[in-house]
């Protein structure tokens, strides 16, 4: 068996990256993708090694040269790269494809070893490489039948985003017979060049052959193998963290994202909070049924916006303020305080951190729970000088909460000290409490000292909209934050969100019954596990202290390399102790959680 690696592409969608270089050559963590693909094709023990190069070509040449690679490799020149596709160099190497059995590449991929190991390793002597459709991915895709015949090849001028659930994406990875390619593939190959010229694709020869009666070829279906396909420096980004060599700096790399995850294939995010089970599929379908108005139309401004946010909270506009997410209302409302503030510790940091930390009062509970009464925290602010004072509630990550009696005494006490107080109730619709919220019309109008603050991306699970609302009976600083933040900060989708979600209280309030009672089992479940310890939590995640003297980091960083799972590791929120924070989501992902802590909580023993 040989390979063949087409590589004579410019790669121009890498931009500077491949000015003087060809595409395979573009590092990923410090290595060149066809260095790396020419070592893994070498643990296969082939015959050759044939390189179609084309852009760079003697540069190409002349690296591979360095290598030292021991199987033997034989170059051909597609001198036209510039005017041809892919089938044209393919058949270029159509006389080496009839010598012998084959795997064919594509040089711009990155892949584990698992990958080529599935395909070599299957008895079928003739396969087209695929991986269930994801969002992340673009190209070529298949429909299969049960018995792994192609029924279809699907273009992407031909992709139809309604049928993706039925697509599987080529990988650009194959394997011919000798029989296959001489008796098929390099035919149909010449007969369709001759017909429809060179600048075509590959795969669409394949996509004539599997018309026939008996095509011979069959697709070879990943199952949770990593590869990716670099085309541009985003792609770049991905690849680099996704196979970091090194578990300390993938895990580095990971946390340092803060989001888009959706582009790592099978990773679940148990790290950022969501509401699992909101919103139901029919607001969904809604949205959908507007995206073309909602994406080629401009929103509205901040006005109709808070008028919006009023109807949603049932509050008064001059009241209330929607924001690109709570992060942007954080920045502002924290841009304007002076003097000296009080906040608790650990919590959401995005507070304090918008804050001289000189002028910063933090009170530490002094438990192993981290929880703390609003008596606590009157106590301990009662002879301190400060002008404000910010309780995110539940607490972030602890869980804490203090329930909407007593946060009002904390309001009365705040306001008998001429204290400016900040509750943030991002996530107090998950606690137990029914009607726990502060955002009333009557609270409001007789505590203008109070601001609200509450992130609609947790509570109702749309964090993509990003959106937020900060409410206050400080009607001349909410009429300043108007002002301050961009007339046009919340886009369409968002609005549009923010017009039709009143609709869907019922299935709101459904889901967070169905999210306080799978809190309930997994706390229980998660308690059962040797070696963790779990805060009661009143918010959709839940802090565990780990025991025995086992690390946090370490830990993360085996559920992620291993297991695909992605937690929060507090180390840094709270140095020397070993804590984690592990979002709720819905059973089955909560459940594969629990069985990975147990396997690597066993094996630490």
């Amino acid at each position: 068996m040989q390979a063949i690696i087409l590589a004579a592409g410019m790669g121009k969608r890498l931009k500077d990256l491949t000015q003087n270089n060809t595409k395979c050559m573009v590092k990923v963590n410090g290595v060149t993708m066809i260095e790396r693909m020419l070592r893994q094709i070498e643990n296969q023990h082939l015959s050759r090694i044939v390189i179609v190069v084309g852009y760079e070509g003697q540069k190409l040449i002349d690296y591979i040269s360095t290598l030292d690679i021991q199987t033997p490799i034989v170059y051909v020149n597609n001198s036209i790269y510039y005017k041809t596709n892919n089938i044209y160099s393919l058949a270029m190497a159509k006389d080496y494809l009839m010598k012998e059995d084959t795997l064919l590449f594509e040089s711009d991929l990155i892949f584990e070893e698992a990958v080529l190991n599935a395909l070599v390793n299957d008895p079928r002597q003739d396969l087209v490489l695929v991986d269930k459709y994801q969002s992340w991915m673009d190209g070529t895709c298949v429909k299969l039948s049960a018995d792994d015949s192609i029924e279809e090849f699907v273009p992407g001028k031909r992709f139809k985003f309604k049928e993706k659930n039925e697509y599987f994406k080529t990988v650009n990875i194959y394997k011919f017979s000798q029989e296959f390619s001489t008796n098929y593939y390099v035919p149909f190959l010449e007969a369709y060049t001759k017909a429809l010229g060179n600048n075509e694709y590959y795969e669409q020869v394949l996509s004539v052959i599997t018309m026939l009666d008996d095509p011979h070829i069959k697709a070879k279906r990943l199952n949770g193998e990593l590869w990716y396909e670099i085309d541009d420096v985003q792609d770049l980004d991905i690849a680099t963290s996704m196979f970091s060599p090194d578990d300390e700096e993938k895990l580095s790399l990971m946390q340092g994202r803060y989001g888009g995850y959706w582009r790592y294939p099978k990773l679940i995010d148990f790290c950022y909070l969501v509401n699992p089970y909101f919103p139901p599929q029919k607001l969904m379908d809604e949205m959908k049924a507007s995206f073309e108005k909602l994406l080629t139309q401009y929103p509205s401004g901040m006005r109709i916006n808070a008028l919006l946010a009023s109807k949603n909270f049932a509050v008064a506009q001059k009241n209330i303020l929607a924001g690109n997410g709570a992060a942007e209302l954080i920045k502002a409302l924290m841009g304007q305080l002076s003097g000296t503030i009080g906040c608790i510790r650990p919590t959401f940091e995005e507070y304090p951190n918008r804050y001289s930390q000189e002028k910063t009062i933090s009170f530490v509970p002094n438990n192993e729970d981290y929880s703390y009464t609003a008596a606590d925290l009157m106590e301990f602010f009662g002879d301190k000088a400060i002008e404000t004072l910010i309780v995110v509630n539940p607490d972030n990550p602890s869980g804490n909460y203090i329930p909407k009696a007593d946060v009002l005494k904390l309001t009365a006490w705040a306001k008998e000290k001429g204290i400016r107080l900040i509750i943030d109730e991002s996530f107090v619709d998950f606690a137990d409490e029914e009607n726990s919220t502060i955002i009333e019309q009557e609270i409001l109008d007789a505590n203008p000292h109070l601001y609200v603050m509450k992130s609609i991306s947790k509570s109702y699970g749309v964090p993509g909209l990003r959106l937020g609302i900060l409410a206050s009976g400080d009607t001349e600083l909410i009429a300043k934050l108007k002002k301050d933040v961009a007339i046009w900060n919340i886009n369409s989708f968002a609005e549009f969100y923010m017009q039709i979600t009143e609709k869907y209280k019922k299935d709101y309030a459904a889901a967070l019954v169905k999210i306080r009672a799978e809190r309930a089992r997994y706390q229980k479940e998660l308690a059962a596990v040797p070696g963790i310890r779990v805060i009661p939590s009143q918010a959709n995640y839940v802090m565990v202290e780990l025991t025995g003297g086992r690390s946090a980091r370490q830990l993360t960083k085996n559920l992620l390399v291993k297991h695909n799972l992605f937690i929060k590791d507090l180390s840094a929120k709270i140095p020397g102790k070993q804590y984690l924070r592990l979002a709720v989501r819905n059973t089955e992902d909560n459940n594969s959680l629990i069985a990975a802590l147990k396997k690597e909580l066993e094996e630490s023993n």
